[in-house]
């Protein structure tokens, strides 16, 4: 068992419980680490927000406060990703810290497949400032986590059309515009698409093959531009 695993089974095994507490030992043997390590993960599993206390005493051990956290819940990895760009809007605010640790509470109790998932969607989503507020199209939104080759009817600068199959890799926030960072069958290497000059969007069957997205592609430089992360 991987330590995301762990993680999310150690807070599952106290909800279950609750109130009564589970000796570090007993975590130890039922996860098959030592209690060093369990001591560990409840460590992280504090810093991160969720509401596991210690009883002192030979009856005692750690107890999940069940009132102050969340069950398992159906955050899409999508979801998780729109709280953590959300929250870099609240940066530099009194409710930054608050924020940052509801969305950790949320991760904490996502299964570890979800939870892996949107900390790799996160990783496709650069933001330069806070990033803008102006709409995506919802075809466009769902690219990277439906993985299907998009049809775009685009309009460059000068307002000429084409017609263009991506396959959708990532998105940048700058402090004006979206753009859908791409692999542009067409011309054949990465492109970066306005949002707003698209004049058509049609999402076909075929699924894109993965295709890795190196921050460097983006032609920007580093200190300019933040991933958004969900931790």
């Amino acid at each position: 068992m991987n330590r995301t695993d762990r993680l999310y089974a150690i807070v599952e095994e106290l909800r279950a419980v609750t109130p009564r507490p589970r000796s570090a030992r007993w975590l130890a043997g039922r996860f098959e680490v030592s209690t060093r390590t369990v001591e560990r993960d409840i460590s992280a599993l504090q810093q991160a927000g969720v509401p596991i206390w210690a009883e002192p005493g030979r009856a005692g051990g750690y107890v999940l406060d069940a009132a102050r956290t969340l069950p398992p819940v159906n955050v899409t990895p999508a979801e998780a990703v729109a709280m953590a760009v959300a929250l870099h809007r609240l940066a530099g605010t009194p409710f930054a810290g608050p924020a940052g640790t509801a969305l950790r509470k949320v991760l904490a109790v996502l299964p570890p497949a979800a939870a892996e998932a949107a900390h790799d969607l996160a990783g496709r989503v650069h933001l330069v400032g806070t990033g803008p507020a102006t709409p995506v199209p919802a075809l466009v939104a769902d690219a990277l986590t439906a993985r299907r080759v998009l049809r775009l009817r685009y309009a460059d600068q000068r307002g000429a059309t084409t017609v263009r199959d991506v396959e959708p890799l990532g998105f940048l926030g700058t402090p004006v515009h979206w753009y859908l960072v791409a692999w542009c069958r067409l011309r054949d290497e990465l492109r970066a698409f306005r949002t707003d000059r698209m004049t058509s969007v049609t999402a076909l069957a075929e699924v894109a093959p993965h295709r890795a997205l190196d921050p460097d592609d983006l032609d920007i430089p580093r200190e300019r531009f933040r991933q958004v992360s969900l931790v």
